[in-house]
């Protein structure tokens, strides 16, 4: 009897070769010359997709192969990160592609709310961020440093210390992008939760952004692709030309037009697959950073933040056949 890690594999293979249905309609060869973004063979989604076929819920499987024949961002959140940034970058160089990572563990991380926990203290980060540096070695990646951070103090998180947390994320772009081959990119929240782009500008420089190659925006949100580009021309505009990229994961429907519109809504659909062709110069890519069909917490009877729910997933891939384009 194969193993479960060589089921998934061949399934991934044979997807690759033939093609998969995406999330526009059109076939989608995963590893595409526009698509330089490794595919992680064991991740949830591809081990759902496959434990479906094995149990004869054939067409949901095909469903599922649209978001596991994707590169989605690995989130690094907790003590010790050096050797699984080591293992998804060594395994993307192997097939000559590139690791998508998220550093997620800054002190106070998310303001206490459904994501809260992060570095003990700023000693403790500083050194967290050193051990994620050692694990990119001269292999490269799109590093997205800290969702939320810098938005939530603008915001008027009061759990942190603004020029605090600000130091402490100019640590983190600098370490990064001192790595041969790695793009850096600092999270800059989306165009619903400070549509004042300006007011981000002043916490984004002293965030370092000038050492990054830019910002990302949307991270595990729905705002359209036409609204986060709007957006990012802005926060460009003021930050000297700086370049962006957006999370496509799950904004192909938009935002939810009811409350808690953030905290897994319903009837979502997966957006533009993850790709460097953006057809426009200031966007460096679209990227499936939020790993589609994890939960953004215990709302709408979802389980933890971060933890797989499968029919959320399966939600998400089924309605991309109608989606809206943005």
């Amino acid at each position: 009897m194969p193993s479960l890690r060589a089921l998934l594999a061949a399934a991934l293979v044979g997807l690759c070769c033939a093609g998969a249905s995406g999330a526009s309609g059109a076939s989608d060869v995963t590893g595409a010359a526009d698509d330089p973004f490794w595919v992680d063979p064991d991740s949830r989604a591809a081990r759902q997709a496959v434990e479906w076929r094995a149990s004869g819920r054939t067409a949901d499987a095909l469903l599922m192969d649209r978001i596991a024949t994707r590169a989605q961002a690995e989130w690094l959140n907790g003590p010790g990160p050096e050797a699984v940034v080591r293992s998804r970058t060594t395994a993307a160089k192997a097939q000559g592609r590139t690791a998508v990572l998220v550093a997620y563990y800054i002190p106070n991380r998310d303001c206490g709310s459904y994501s809260g926990g992060g570095a003990p203290t700023a000693a403790a980060y500083r050194i967290w961020v050193d051990e994620f540096a050692a694990g990119l070695g001269d292999r490269g990646a799109y590093v997205i440093v800290e969702p939320d951070a810098v938005a939530q103090v603008v915001a008027g998180c009061t759990r942190v210390v603004a020029k605090e947390r600000y130091a402490l994320l100019a640590y983190a772009v600098d370490r990064f992008a001192r790595q041969p081959g790695t793009r850096v990119y600092l999270d800059a929240g989306n165009s619903a939760w400070i549509p004042e782009a300006w007011r981000m500008v002043d916490a984004l420089t002293e965030s370092g952004v000038a050492s990054a190659d830019g910002v990302a925006l949307n991270v595990s949100n729905f705002q359209t692709d036409a609204a986060s580009s709007a957006y990012g021309k802005l926060l460009s505009k003021d930050l000297g030309g700086t370049h962006f990229v957006v999370d496509t994961s799950r904004n192909g429907n938009g935002p939810y037009a009811g409350t808690d519109s953030w905290c897994n809504p319903p009837g979502r659909a997966l957006g533009t697959p993850p790709t460097v062709r953006t057809g426009a110069p200031l966007i460096d890519a679209y990227l499936w950073i939020k790993r589609p069909g994890e939960s953004d917490g215990t709302c709408r009877g979802g389980p933890a933040a971060g933890q797989w729910w499968e029919s959320y997933a399966l939600e998400l891939a089924r309605n991309a056949d109608g989606r809206r384009r943005s």
